[in-house]
């Protein structure tokens, strides 16, 4: 395991766009999260082609992979921050240098899509990357929730996950321990099979899903794929996050319907990750504990930044 250097006040961040363009109101909410970031006494630096829209419908997978390169490689540059989701950020994975990654290991933090390429990066290189928010969403979010949690992770080192107080579910009691892995579901789903998988091997697992997109059948479906190429078989213990759909189904009832009561893992639910206001910060490839026992269900248990 290889664990990234912290964030310092005065270092610069790195910004660059894996998945969808940054186009239209993008492009103001960017500058906004820019001024955020600036005022807290960062330095900011975004990519070549991170306005770039080449494609139509996103910059070229080599662009893209070009500018997640570059950053790796820039010396100035302490932590990467992706700068929005959509969908298709596997598409830089054959073009990535994985070697430099690997011998210049800095934070590289998003959620949504990106949880493809920051799951990858971890599985090819041993670097812990982060789940947390997107460097746009810190403009658009009603909060400094999610901001915060970045602050808190990569500044001040801290290994709590969320805040005091929020509330956790135990769908099934137990207590585990193991690397984390995963993100959103359907992405997660992507990475069970094929030349760029991920080993769920005694790791803890955490999903969430946009339910304005998946409908509870097709997170059905994902579940049920990884279910028959032996996921559930392999994890440690399962962390449900947000999922919000018109019907009122939940990821949780989805979930159990799914593994059938036939594992005997911990699972656990709460709402303090994916695509909610609030966003915790969980590092990909770092160790955590689930205890069912406990309020606070979930903690990490080795640091993720040094």
């Amino acid at each position: 395991m290889i664990i990234p250097e912290k964030l310092k006040i005065g270092d610069t961040i790195g910004v660059v766009a894996p998945s969808n363009p940054i186009i239209d109101d993008n492009i103001k909410e960017l500058e906004d999260a820019r001024k955020k970031v600036e005022k807290a006494g960062f330095k900011v630096k975004y990519s070549k082609n991170l306005f770039s829209n080449t494609n139509g419908y996103s910059s070229t997978a080599k662009e893209k992979a070009e500018d997640i390169n570059e950053m790796f490689n820039d010396k100035e540059v302490k932590m990467i921050w992706c700068a929005k989701g959509g969908q298709n950020s596997n598409s830089t994975f054959e073009y990535l240098d994985y070697d430099s990654i690997k011998n210049n290991p800095k934070i590289v933090c998003g959620y949504s899509d990106i949880t493809s390429l920051t799951n990858i990066i971890t599985a090819k290189t041993g670097l812990v990357t982060f789940s947390g928010t997107n460097f746009k969403t810190i403009a658009t979010d009603e909060t400094d929730y999610s901001y915060n949690e970045v602050i808190k992770r990569f500044v001040d080192g801290s290994l709590e996950i969320g805040i005091e107080g929020e509330k956790y579910k135990t769908l099934k009691d137990g207590i585990a321990e193991g690397k984390l892995i995963g993100g959103n579901l359907s992405l997660t789903r992507g990475l069970v099979e094929g030349k760029y998988s991920i080993d769920f091997t005694d790791k803890i697992l955490f999903l969430e899903e946009l339910g304005f997109e998946t409908m509870p059948s097709l997170a059905s479906n994902y579940l049920y794929y990884m279910k028959q190429n032996g996921v559930f078989d392999k994890i440690k213990g399962l962390w449900i996050g947000n999922y919000e759909h018109e019907s009122e189904i939940t990821l949780e009832k989805v979930v159990l319907d799914v593994l059938e009561d036939k594992y005997n893992f911990p699972i656990i639910k709460s709402n303090n990750f994916g695509h909610t206001e609030t966003k915790t910060v969980i590092p990909i490839g770092a160790k955590a504990k689930i205890d069912t026992t406990k309020t606070r269900k979930i903690e990490l248990i080795e640091k993720c930044v040094k």
